[in-house]
């Protein structure tokens, strides 16, 4: 295989067409961000025009909430036209001009005013929520009209707030502030964590109304009589109207509306006389020049042609430049992979970006190959050792038969048939390895009795423990079922069991367990050997490792027989673990799910 790529299937020209198919792209976003831009503009625009207007509305009905009339507006409605830049005209009912920013806009009025100028009847807050606006006030809360102290009752109040503030500040560390009402009143306020409170210390002389209040109050409660008479409202008795206009007494929810819009009626009448008339309102924006957003002209659209094709180089160069420092790299690698030696060579990382990453990789995975090929090759050295042992053995008698130094008679057929035996054993064990490894492992599970399989391998195993002088014991409570395969499950147990008895001198114990738990089943194969040092448990599954360093057979065993479990409870879906204290006590822990 040629080691040049062609252009067309290179790294460098799908960047390079990369970067165009970006560059296009990126034409197309500056764009749509400059219509985008555009849009937002407008927007902000539109939000400029309905601020001004609230705040030029907001300012002359406070204008008109304090006069009587509209004389000195003039100036009120030039300071509001230069901080805004509209075009602001006041007029009556009729259309007659009161006040103009600009005299020849008055001269043609547009076909709709901007809104209607009114304290008395102001236009319901947005933030009062769904379906209070019917149930707040629509007068204009700066006209106050008779409601306005005089600057002898205003002292007066605010001496007894500020002894009112001393008084709670000491009582209860509330710093509170004065606020003065339209009305001139002094009000009290707490920090804003706190809300509002009644001031409620030493008196209660800020919550009672003053002579001017209490003059205005009886004057409204003579005009809400008026409007209960005219409209068949039938009023408490007494008739008491609070300071913040509200009616005590009235519990029902139909009446108390209808005296409610007697109140709100009696206001406007008491205060008719304080505020100035309504008037219309006409804003408009200053005409300006029409700015063209784009030349699309022919030296414009060279222009734009000119600035993309910059651009578009601009990126290729760009684009070329990095491909080659990518393609060099991955270049060396190619090389290092396909190196003749047949050796896994080392690729030095020269970069900590995509390339050295994957120059590591490479890296970490000649490593594990190295250490596969060894294991491999320990693996096959086993193999063979264990395989030379009987095969050495029988082939050595049967030449000795054939060559008369051995009788051919029951003790020597036994030996062969032993050692036969071992040799099948191997053999099927490393079937049974190889099935697993190929994910071709096929179970036949069944609900079982493993109280039955316990004691049935158990009972299989008993002669080779007396045999050795092992005590054996099995504690499993009765009804305990799993769903498993009863071959490979009493193979497990069965190499567990083996694997305890070989390694338990005489007088020890070997007890097979098992035991609910959440959601799974656990049986324990406990013996009181020689046990695993704390350095070789991890390596006790692995295949054809002993915990002896020398590879005599003094303890029996293929090491085959642990690898074996595993991959059966595996198979399975449980898992298997060991805990060991040398000379003391080794446990083997299958969890297998019920």
């Amino acid at each position: 295989m040629t080691s040049e790529v062609p252009f067309r299937n290179s790294l460098l020209f799908r960047l390079l067409v990369t970067s165009v198919l970006i560059s296009l792209v990126s034409i197309g976003a500056t764009a749509w961000l400059t219509v985008r831009g555009t849009t937002v503009a407008i927007e902000q625009e539109r939000g400029q025009v309905v601020a001004d207007y609230a705040t030029i509305q907001d300012t002359l009905e406070g204008f008109a909430a304090t006069h009587r009339d509209w004389n000195g507006v003039e100036r009120t409605v030039l300071d509001l036209s230069r901080s805004t830049g509209r075009t602001i005209i006041l007029t009556t009912r009729a259309r007659k001009v009161i006040a103009a920013s600009r005299r020849s806009a008055a001269e043609r009025l547009p076909l709709n005013e901007s809104a209607v100028i009114d304290p008395l009847h102001v236009a319901p807050s947005t933030d009062q929520g769904v379906g209070r606006a019917e149930q707040v006030s629509r007068i204009d809360p700066r006209a106050v009209g008779p409601f306005r102290l005089p600057a002898e009752e205003r002292a007066n109040l605010r001496r007894i707030a500020r002894g009112e503030v001393s008084c709670l500040y000491g009582r209860t560390g509330v710093r509170a502030q004065i606020v003065e009402e339209a009305s001139g009143r002094p009000a009290l306020r707490a920090p804003r964590a706190l809300g509002e409170f009644i001031p409620a210390c030493e008196s209660k002389g800020l919550l009672l109304p003053t002579p001017t209040e209490a003059t205005a109050l009886a004057e409204l409660t003579g005009l809400v009589r008026g409007c209960a008479e005219r409209n068949h409202v039938r009023l408490p008795e007494p008739l008491t109207i609070t300071m913040d206009f509200q009616v005590d007494g009235d519990d029902s929810a139909e009446s108390s509306a209808a005296v409610d819009d007697c109140v709100e009626e009696g206001r406007r009448e008491q205060l008719a006389a304080y505020v100035a008339p309504a008037a219309l309102l006409f804003v408009a924006s200053p005409p300006s020049a029409a700015t063209a957003v784009f030349d699309l002209s022919p030296a414009g659209t060279l222009r734009v042609l000119a600035s993309t094709g910059l651009v578009l180089a601009a990126t290729i160069a760009v684009t070329a430049v990095i491909a080659i420092r990518l393609v060099r790299p991955l270049r060396a690698l190619t090389n290092a992979a396909r190196a003749p030696s047949g050796r896994h060579l080392r690729i030095p990382v020269t970069a900590k970006d995509e390339t050295g990453y994957l120059a590591a990789a490479l890296n970490d995975l000649s490593e594990r190959r190295e250490r596969t090929d060894e294991q491999r090759r320990v693996m096959v050295s086993d193999i063979a050792h264990e395989l030379r042992t009987p095969l050495t053995n029988i082939r050595g008698w049967l030449d000795a038969a054939q060559d008369g130094l051995a009788e051919p008679d029951s003790a020597l057929l036994t030996s062969l048939q032993e050692e036969a035996d071992l040799l099948q054993h191997i053999v099927d064990d490393l079937q049974v390895l190889a099935a697993a490894d190929a994910g071709t492992l096929r179970l036949r599970p069944r609900e079982l009795d493993l109280r039955e399989v316990i004691e049935q391998t158990m009972s299989a195993h008993q002669a080779t423990a007396h045999a050795g002088g092992v005590e054996t014991a099995v504690h499993a409570p009765h009804g305990l079922s799993i769903h498993a395969d009863p071959v490979r499950l009493r193979q497990i147990l069965g190499n567990l069991l083996s694997n305890a008895i070989r390694h338990t001198p005489p007088d020890g114990r070997v007890t097979l367990s098992a035991r609910r738990v959440a959601g799974a089943v656990a049986i324990e194969v406990k013996d009181t050997g020689s046990g695993i040092r704390h350095e070789d448990l991890p390596r006790v599954f692995d295949r054809f490792w002993r915990a002896e360093r020398s590879r005599s057979r003094r303890t029996g065993g293929s090491g085959l027989g642990l690898s074996i479990v595993r991959q059966l409870v595996r198979a399975h879906g449980g898992d298997v673990s060991v805990a060991s204290r040398p000379h003391v006590e080794t446990v083997f822990l299958v969890r297998l799910p019920r």
